[in-house]
């Protein structure tokens, strides 16, 4: 498994890492136990989870998983997002932000958290508090490295500057919606991260399942699909989407490679992207996945994916959370 470094920080993370929001909903426990430990057999170390996922039920399963193997995994959780309607419910503040840290650490069963990362921007909390709060945890020891997620580029650039002016930890990453999909952050994020030395972690980098081709054709969705299983994610399904995926199978089909392994593997030939998150819920499906890292691409494959996918980076992104 290829590693690269997170950004310009000293972090090393694999190419293909492992996102479980999943666990606890659609893999139940001994699953998702058992996808954990693939992965690190396979060379996978990032494992990013959030303290909202199924609830707490994403963080609790990952921390009996990593139980003797945890120095094996870079781990990485968030909070920001709602876990109550009250207040203090949400947000980055300090008091949210050290409740919601103690509680990540009890039920991942750890004293550190590699990667801690702001779930969205908080337009209630001033920057310098949260980042005071996160620079107090790093010298605690409770976490090693910040990362932001669901952040606009100025957003981020504002924060950045904060650390740098009042010599505060800075962030290493940032996780937003990136795929042939979505190519939005290549307009402002992606050129603020190559100036700024930021990693991005793309998520949704399948389009939720839409490059795969699963939902090519007239027939209904297949079985445990997020169409089938989440009413909402029928939103996504539009012409343009579903004609993308096709086409991406018809590139695939000609490299001799599934349309999941190209889609991943063109994520990983972008410049500033660090690792791709990939969610499972079979410890099979990591076998086809892993199979990214190793694809290579020549120039002639990206600029037909880039033609492809070219209409993609205008317009709404495929996914985008941020505080009510």
């Amino acid at each position: 498994m290829k590693i690269n470094r997170l950004g310009h920080s000293g972090l090393q993370v694999s190419a293909l890492g492992l996102g479980t929001n999943a666990f606890g909903k659609r893999a139940d426990e001994q699953t998702s136990i058992d996808i954990v430990h693939a992965a690190l057999d396979l060379g996978i170390n990032f494992i990013d989870t959030a303290n909202i996922y199924a609830g707490t039920e994403s963080e609790r399963i990952i921390g009996l998983a990593l139980e003797g193997r945890r120095e094996k995994a870079v781990l990485a959780t968030k909070a920001g997002l709602p876990v109550h309607g009250g207040p203090g419910g949400s947000g980055s503040s300090r008091h949210h932000l050290m409740q919601e840290l103690e509680g990540s650490l009890r039920r991942l069963k750890t004293d550190y958290v590699d990667l801690y990362q702001i779930h969205t921007f908080d337009p209630y909390t001033p920057l310098e508090e949260t980042l005071r709060t996160l620079d107090d945890m790093v010298s605690a020891g409770k976490i090693r490295y910040i990362g932001a997620s669901n952040y606009a580029a100025w957003e981020l650039m504002k924060a950045l500057g904060i650390s740098e002016a009042r010599n505060l930890v800075k962030y290493v990453s940032i996780q937003t919606s990136y795929s042939l999909a979505d190519r939005t952050p290549e307009g402002e994020l992606l050129p603020l991260c190559l100036d700024q030395g930021i990693g991005i972690i793309p998520y949704f980098p399948l389009a939720g399942g839409i490059l795969t081709g699963k939902y090519g054709g007239s027939g209904p969705a297949p079985a445990g699909s997020r169409a089938q299983t989440d009413p909402n994610f029928s939103r996504f399904l539009n012409k343009d989407r579903i004609a993308l995926g096709d086409a991406v199978g018809g590139i695939a089909t000609e490299l001799e490679t599934s349309p999941t392994v190209l889609s991943l593997a063109w994520l990983m030939h972008q410049p500033a992207v660090s690792t791709v998150i990939v969610g499972a819920t079979k410890p099979a499906q990591l076998q086809e996945s892993i199979q990214s890292a190793a694809l290579a691409l020549d120039a002639g494959s990206l600029h037909q994916l880039d033609e492809a996918s070219r209409a993609f980076r205008h317009g709404e992104p495929f996914a985008y959370y941020r505080l009510p």
